[in-house]
């Protein structure tokens, strides 16, 4: 049972390792979407080298289809990563580790996701519109990648610190 000294300054009433067990719990919640997204993009980018067009890419295409394989690939590796981390570490009191090296992955599977979504993107609009419009394509994907998943974020977080 927690008593008022372990009230947390946001106003929650937990002990360390229950504030532990919520974060884990709210981070397993991200990890369940952005894995099921990464899995189906992977899972995409697989079949493309089997479909008949696929012969009539370029040198270019080819090698940003590799690189975003290699890419979707990696971000499905570091969207797992926590899973294997709380595997190794279950039982051994270390939830505070496994929170803070699961933060931090998912952080770089944010930059994996996003790389691999900004690719996907400028390789479909290079095949059908051209090159420059992959290009196009992909810097609006990255921008609003940043936007969504860095800037505005970062903006809220700034703005409720000043509260």
């Amino acid at each position: 049972m927690s008593t008022a000294a372990d009230a947390l300054p946001d106003g929650r009433d937990e002990t360390e390792n229950e504030r532990l067990d919520r974060n884990w719990q709210e981070l397993l919640q991200e990890l369940r979407v952005i894995q099921t997204g990464t899995q189906i993009l992977t899972g995409f980018l697989l079949t493309l080298a089997f479909q008949p067009r696929f012969a009539d890419l370029d040198a270019y295409q080819v090698s940003v289809y590799l690189t975003l394989v290699a890419f979707a690939a990696i971000a499905t590796i570091l969207a797992l990563a926590p899973v294997s981390l709380h595997r190794v570490l279950f039982r051994k009191r270390a939830k505070a580790d496994v929170v803070r090296v699961a933060h931090r992955v998912l952080a770089l599977t944010l930059v994996a996701v996003a790389a691999t979504l900004a690719g996907t993107v400028m390789l479909i609009f290079d095949v059908v519109l051209g090159r420059e419009a992959g290009w196009v394509a992909a810097a609006v994907a990255v921008v609003l990648a940043v936007t969504m998943w860095l800037i505005i974020p970062l903006s809220s977080r700034r703005q409720h610190n000043e509260r």
